[in-house]
């Protein structure tokens, strides 16, 4: 599925939706260049489960738990990643394949370590037509 953003209202409001319709042990990664919108994504998504708390991408702590909505939420930033070893460290396991619902940012920097039934979200520009303008989509596994 495609949508356009013309605002980042737009693509907050997209990820509130997917983040309302989230079920227990989703996965999706987030890949789009710097400055696309997707942590104004995220913070959507994190809306649409309930958490009221201000949401910042993890880029130094690598992921962020916040438990107070309806389901667990698990926002990972994995810009830093040096090698996707490093996410052994973490317990990445527990969280991919767990009971909440995990948002990994520059996931294909660990595209190795995925879970294959992960849905894709990629956000890229078109400056030709408008700053804001984003396009988003949403690639479910087997699409």
């Amino acid at each position: 599925m495609e949508y356009e953003s013309l605002s980042a209202g737009d693509t907050f409001d997209l990820g509130e939706k997917i983040g309302k319709e989230a079920v227990p042990g989703s996965v999706y990664t987030l890949i789009g260049d710097l400055g696309v919108g997707k942590t104004v994504f995220v913070k959507g998504v994190a809306k649409g489960l309930g958490i009221e708390d201000d949401i910042v991408s993890p880029t130094f702590t690598i992921m962020q738990v916040y438990e107070e909505g309806r389901l667990p939420f698990f926002h990972f930033d994995v810009y830093r990643i040096g090698d996707v070893s490093e996410m052994d460290e973490i317990g990445y396991e527990d969280y991919f394949y767990g009971d909440g619902v995990c948002f990994i940012e520059w996931a294909d920097l660990i595209d190795d370590i995925i879970p294959k039934d992960a849905v894709r979200i990629e956000i890229s520009k078109d400056l030709s037509k408008g700053f804001d303008y984003r396009k988003i989509k949403i690639i479910k596994p087997g699409e």
